[in-house]
């Protein structure tokens, strides 16, 4: 896997996967495109999201819906990295069984999720999960 990024102008950089998707980020302009640490939070909500509605799936679940909230605590001065990181997923579907959204979740951010397993090594990282009736 790899991935090139290219200067635009200003602090606006478009970034494409190898896979041929692309991505506009801005530093500076947050009407262009997301900042690089907004597309952090974006790739630890889409891995564990998909994670969990795979899981689910996967156990019959009759899951229509799956959103992830992710609130962030950020060191104040530079590096600003994320200190704190907490995910509150909203599954909504018929007949859920609360017990096996739970599950879905912890076994995303134990075991499955590669961004969340990654970035739990330098940043503390909460979950929490609710069910919706469709």
């Amino acid at each position: 896997m790899r991935a090139e990024v290219a200067w635009v102008d200003g602090m606006k950089f478009v970034g494409q996967s190898d896979s041929g998707h692309q991505i506009v980020m801005d530093g500076a302009n947050p009407g262009e495109g997301p900042s690089p640490m907004e597309m952090v939070l974006m790739a630890i909500g889409g891995c564990s999201s998909i994670d969990v509605v795979s899981i689910l799936e996967k156990g019959r679940q009759a899951v229509t819906g799956c959103k992830v909230d992710i609130q962030t605590e950020r060191a104040e001065t530079a590096p600003r990295v994320f200190k704190k990181i907490h995910l509150h997923y909203v599954v909504t579907g018929s007949d859920l069984a609360d017990k096996q959204v739970a599950r879905a979740v912890e076994l995303s951010m134990e075991k499955y999720c590669s961004v969340s397993l990654m970035l739990e090594k330098a940043v503390e990282i909460s979950y929490s999960h609710e069910v919706v009736a469709a």
